[in-house]
Formats: C-alpha cells, structure tokens, sequence
C-alpha cells in the first residue's frame, strides 16, 4: 500500500482511539476478556501430569509422548513446563528409569515381551 492508502486508515485510528476513553467510562473499567475466550486445553490435567512424569522417567521423547496422547510435542513441552514447577514444590522428585521408548513400536514389543496386558490396580 501507498502512503496515501495508509493516511485514511491513519485518521480513522485516530477517531477510534479518541473514543477509547469515552467506552470506558461507559462500562466503568477496562475491557475484560471473558470467561473461556482462550484456547481449549488440548490435554486433561491427569494426561498432563502423566506425560510430564513419564518424560521425567526418561521413558519417551516428547515427540513420543505427542503422537500417544495425539497432540504436539510443543503441547508436551509447555504441560511439562508448568507441571514439573508443581511436582517439585510439593516434594515429588522424579527418579529416571533405565527403560527408553523412541517410537510406539517401541512401547508395544516392551509390553509384548513382559506380558502386560491388563492394568495395574491402583489400590489394593
């Protein structure tokens, strides 16, 4: 765009930004960003936890742990981000294992060799 194109955006952002003041004090207080306007968690907060952890162990890359919980491993990295601060501040540390997993082929002969196929109990 020209210059000349531009100055009539110009003055018109002038105007608006003349009225700023005038919304307000019409509504009496800044602008709030609504309950739920942000982005939708990708992960539920057990899966964030449970990913932060297992990376922790060492047992998965983050590009592992995303193609399993079917998410980036960006997502991975910014759940570990704010969950390991977390962990830490309530005294959890988090011993690695001597397994290592780099692809889901990786997971399932691991199961396949130690017959797990049902789930642990949690409780007794």
């Amino acid at each position: 765009m020209t210059r000349l194109r531009l100055r009539p955006v110009g003055r018109e952002g002038v105007a608006i930004s003349g009225l700023r003041p005038t919304l307000r004090t019409r509504r009496g207080h800044e602008r709030l960003v609504a309950p739920g306007s942000g982005a939708k968690a990708k992960l539920a907060p057990a899966e964030r936890i449970l990913a932060t952890v297992l990376h922790l162990r060492k047992l998965a890359t983050m590009d592992l742990l995303g193609q399993l919980l079917g998410v980036t491993a960006m997502t991975i990295s910014r759940a570990k981000r704010e969950v390991h601060p977390l962990l830490e501040a309530h005294g959890h540390h988090i011993d690695a294992s001597t397994a290592r997993f780099h692809t889901p082929a990786d997971v399932a002969t691991f199961l396949a060799q130690n017959g797990q196929d049902k789930i642990k109990k949690a409780c007794y």
